[in-house]
């Protein structure tokens, strides 16, 4: 699948057309950022890394009934997917307490929640990714009524699965961010990446964080946790 103009450059990934309107490659950076753009840095590997633990991801919950936009991977940094219109909604699944929740509400990390919560925010930079219930997303016209109920769903089955998946890893899935896109058929897949820049990991029994927040909390050892949750999704996979 031959490379064609570059249609987008985010803060983790660059679009490519092809010769496939249908079709788009993503390029996975090593760039990082954090608190909407205004921490940055760079992870020695991470592209790599990201890239192909999505992918992984992506095919175990296709199996799973989990329609994605994944198509196949391409080289190590990049993968061919089906081209979607993003629905401008973060939708943020939370089985533990952190990050900006234990924050918001003055509540420590760690609290484990009887059953998982469900956010959305309103994918808008220059609005800071405001958080919004379901009505207003429908107010502003983000989602209809029936995408907004597929999203729901489908987030609370790959927290099913995902969850699942991470134990068998001695991995803890605190809590991830997923990105959903329309295909020109209109069916809603899941988009964008599942990584531990989009996840918080804690490894099960010492609670060590194998995620983005070693990035964003200045904790060091951001290279080796990311190597070391592929290591375990690899001896897991085998």
């Amino acid at each position: 699948m031959e490379k064609k103009e570059q249609l987008y450059e985010g803060k983790a990934k660059k679009v490519f057309a092809t010769e496939d309107p249908e079709l788009l490659i993503v390029q996975y950076k090593d760039d990082a950022t954090a608190f909407n753009g205004l921490k940055k840095g760079t992870i020695a590997g991470k592209g790599v890394i990201n890239n192909q633990m999505s992918n992984r991801l992506m095919q175990l919950l296709e199996r799973r009934g989990v329609p994605t936009h994944f198509v196949r991977e391409l080289s190590q940094r990049e993968t061919l997917v089906k081209k979607v219109q993003i629905v401008p909604l973060e939708v943020i699944i939370r089985n533990i307490s952190a990050g900006s929740f234990a924050k918001r509400y003055g509540v420590e990390e760690g609290i484990v929640f009887d059953e998982p919560t469900i956010e959305y925010s309103y994918k808008n930079d220059a609005l800071g990714d405001p958080l919004l219930n379901a009505r207003h997303a429908l107010a502003l016209k983000l989602v209809t009524k029936e995408e907004l109920a597929t999203i729901e769903a489908l987030s609370f089955q790959v927290n099913d699965l995902l969850k699942e998946f991470w134990a068998g890893c001695g991995v803890t899935l605190v809590d991830f961010k997923m990105e959903f896109g329309r295909l020109s058929d209109g069916t809603i897949v899941l988009a964008d990446e599942i990584s531990p820049d989009t996840c918080r990991l804690w490894d099960s029994e010492t609670k060590e964080k194998l995620d983005k927040d070693r990035f964003r909390r200045d904790l060091g050892g951001v290279e080796e946790a990311y190597a070391e949750i592929m290591r375990r999704l690899e001896e897991h996979l085998k």
